[in-house]
């Protein structure tokens, strides 16, 4: 679905979006007896693995999951934590789509990052399901939130984002996708399954240096706009053009809007 020279590219993005805060609550709340063991969810190339390895504070066993085989290859098998404690990797081909009882079994942690829009609400209540007959706790970050804010502003930008949200909610091959209502979505689900749920902003904020980043995120965005309304072409083609002048003159400012959400068992 993503190819690995775009994950390289969101990574710093990412890491600068994150919530600490649900960090170190998370970091505070896991057992301390033992490896920790983690299953993390389309895992990409393990961006996921490399933030929090060094944030656990302890020895790690951590299952990378993806459907892609090319971006897991570029996983290694071990990562660095805290304190030079050892997080082993293991890696496993997996279609994520259909979600097996084997994944989950034994696991104390349950990570994702940028997942939860792309999946329907059926999929989170199954991934609930899993995690509390684990016990596990769960993390999954970088949530896309449907708020998208472009500075300059530019009169179509309500049009762009608007059409973006639309297709944000079409199959990515989970059901149909939640899209912008996730965060509430996994938030209103892991409560009902007896977790205690914390939410918190990690949106992104793209300066005038990361102008390569900005520049594959409004193409994909004006490619995604012209799918949903073809009679809308040249008002898109338009607002891409102009962007794309900011971008390369270095006045370009993004904000996305994603959220973090932790959830603990609650007994």
């Amino acid at each position: 679905m993503f190819s690995a020279e775009w994950l390289a590219l969101r990574e710093p993005a990412d890491r600068a979006a994150r919530s600490e805060a649900l960090t170190r609550a998370l970091a505070d709340a896991m057992p301390g007896d033992g490896p920790l063991r983690v299953l993390d969810l389309a895992s990409g190339t393990g961006a996921n693995a490399r933030y929090l390895s060094g944030r656990l504070r302890r020895d790690q066993d951590w299952l990378l999951t993806d459907r892609d085989a090319v971006l897991l290859s570029a996983v290694p098998d071990q990562l660095t934590a805290a304190d030079g404690r050892t997080c082993h990797i293991t890696t496993r081909r997996v279609d994520l789509s259909t979600l097996d009882d084997d994944l989950f079994g034994n696991r104390q942690l349950v990570t994702a990052s940028a997942l939860l829009d792309l999946v329907s609400e059926v999929w989170i209540r199954r991934a609930a399901q899993h995690c509390r007959l684990s016990r596990a706790t769960v993390l999954f970050v970088l949530t896309y939130n449907g708020r998208i804010e472009c500075d300059p502003a530019d009169a179509e930008d309500t049009m762009l984002r608007d059409l973006v949200n639309r297709h944000q909610l079409t199959d990515k091959g989970f059901g149909p996708a939640l899209g912008p209502s996730a965060p509430a979505a996994a938030e209103r689900v892991f409560a009902e399954a007896g977790y205690a749920v914390r939410r918190a902003a990690s949106d992104w904020k793209l300066t005038p240096d990361m102008g390569e980043l900005q520049r594959q995120l409004i193409e994909g965005w004006a490619s995604a706009a012209r799918a949903l309304d073809r009679g809308r072409h040249q008002a898109i083609d338009g607002w891409l053009s102009r962007r794309l002048s900011l971008i390369n003159r270095r006045a370009s400012r993004i904000i996305v809007g994603h959220d973090d959400l932790l959830a603990i068992p609650r007994d």
